[in-house]
């Protein structure tokens, strides 16, 4: 009669199953390691994608479509007519962090630096005396990419953001934690050895010494840094947490745990019932904005050129209408060292499967997609005839938690959607925590899900 929370742990302890289980985490924290753009993961996709057939224009019965560099669409056409209906599954590749300014590079106290303004939801004192990784793109002006990624390889330097003292923080810990850490105080260190050129001695030589490596190694000069996108990530590979390596630390599950799950369970399906689209979006972190984000028409416009290819006639908001989705998000579970924040009949524990999240927002479901109670059944019933783990949330308690997804930008349509991922903790920070069982059981989930 009563419903109790299942263990991925004991539902998946066959030898067959841990196996799946510890090849599939073994695939992502290879993924979770090179990945730390939405550039590089959108790339990252797109070769694995091409490799399974999948190409470019939308004649083809599996196509893809990369917009900006910093979305993906893909398609595989179903044995019913698209007007019966889509099965979309969307998440985002872009991840908190620190952006270098338009004009970053300046040089104090014989310290050469860089201007850093945050992106997305940050705790700023989170990203200070810890070692970081740049990764980007310069485009000159003569339409030439160079890539930046420096910081990961073991013979390469680290950055970091300097942290002050304790001896001389005495005044800093007696303000409130969001004025302590001042944003323009997260600059990134570039060097320190002056530019062994007398002619240069009163213009900034430690700088003009980081301007002269640039130009050698990448051969670009300052101008050419107002028209890159580089981001200060955090340095090093994702690992595994815990004695028993159940847990998997690293940078950007928040959202790219979705976007790799759900790829995974993409790629396995073959000739479905109904036309299966896998969506990835930039800017969710800054609300979905801008061409490559969630509230951009890429989907649409995509959708209407497949529908000219495929089913030409059919009206859009019919295959709209038709259509079941999951945002593919992120929850918050439940902390083990901060219980309190949470409402414990309504929150998620690490190990127990993926999260739904029937409404996001906050304080009174303000800004929210409400999932519709017909839609829930019908996703309680997939899983639950396929023996997959899952469990219900909100995000903290009332009038304490809440945040956004894609979900509400795709509900617009008229087409039913819910938040449906894996439990993190540290969610936003440098070093985010997933559970094994969660990710293996997300992947088998999302493949109902596409399924059915």
């Amino acid at each position: 009669m009563e419903f109790e929370l299942k263990n991925c742990w004991y539902i998946y302890k066959s030898k067959k199953n841990k196996a799946a289980m510890d090849k599939l985490a073994a695939e992502y924290v290879d993924f979770l390691s090179l990945c730390k753009t939405e550039r590089q993961t959108i790339d990252w996709l797109v070769s694995r994608a091409a490799a399974k057939g999948f190409e470019q224009g939308f004649t083809q019965d599996k196509f893809l479509k990369v917009h900006k560099g910093k979305s993906l669409i893909m398609a595989r056409r179903g044995r019913t007519a698209i007007s019966q209906g889509l099965r979309i599954l969307g998440a985002h590749a872009d991840t908190p962090r620190l952006d270098l300014k338009q004009r970053p590079l300046y040089e104090e106290c014989q310290v050469s630096l860089a201007k850093t303004h945050y992106y997305g939801g940050i705790r700023k004192h989170q990203w200070f005396a810890r070692p970081l990784a740049l990764h980007g793109v310069v485009v000159k002006t003569d339409g030439t990419k160079v890539h930046i990624r420096i910081g990961e390889d073991l013979n390469d330097p680290v950055f970091t953001v300097a942290d002050l003292l304790p001896h001389l923080a005495y005044k800093q810990i007696e303000k409130k934690l969001s004025e302590a850490f001042e944003a323009e105080k997260l600059n990134v260190v570039l060097g320190h050895v002056p530019l062994a050129a007398p002619a240069e001695k009163d213009k900034s030589p430690v700088k003009l010494s980081v301007l002269n490596i640039l130009q050698k190694r990448f051969g670009i000069v300052e101008e050419d840094l107002y028209s890159a996108e580089i981001q200060a990530v955090p340095a090093g590979p994702a690992r595994y947490v815990g004695l028993d390596q159940g847990l998997i630390g690293g940078y950007g599950h928040d959202d790219r745990v979705c976007t790799f799950a759900g790829f995974e369970a993409f790629l396995r399906q073959n000739s479905p019932e109904n036309t299966q689209v896998l969506i990835i979006w930039d800017k969710e972190e800054i609300g979905s904005e801008g061409s490559s984000g969630a509230k951009s028409l890429f989907l649409e416009y995509s959708l209407e050129d497949m529908i000219d290819a495929w089913e030409p006639g059919t009206k859009l908001r019919t295959v709209f209408e038709n259509t079941r989705a999951i945002s593919a998000d992120v929850h918050a579970a439940m902390d083990p060292d901060y219980q309190d924040v949470h409402e414990k009949l309504n929150a998620s524990l690490l190990g127990h499967g993926p999260v739904f999240c029937k409404f996001t927002g906050h304080r009174g479901k303000v800004g929210a997609n409400d999932a519709h109670a017909e839609y829930v059944g019908w996703l309680r019933g997939i899983l639950n005839s396929a023996k997959i783990p899952w469990q219900m949330a909100e995000t903290g308690k009332v009038d304490m938690g809440g945040g956004g997804t894609v979900a509400k930008f795709l509900a617009v349509y008229g087409m039913d959607v819910i938040d449906f991922g894996p439990g993190v903790l540290g969610m936003h920070s440098p070093f985010e925590i997933c559970s094994k069982a969660d990710i293996y059981a997300s992947f088998l989930a999302y493949d109902q899900f596409f399924r059915n």
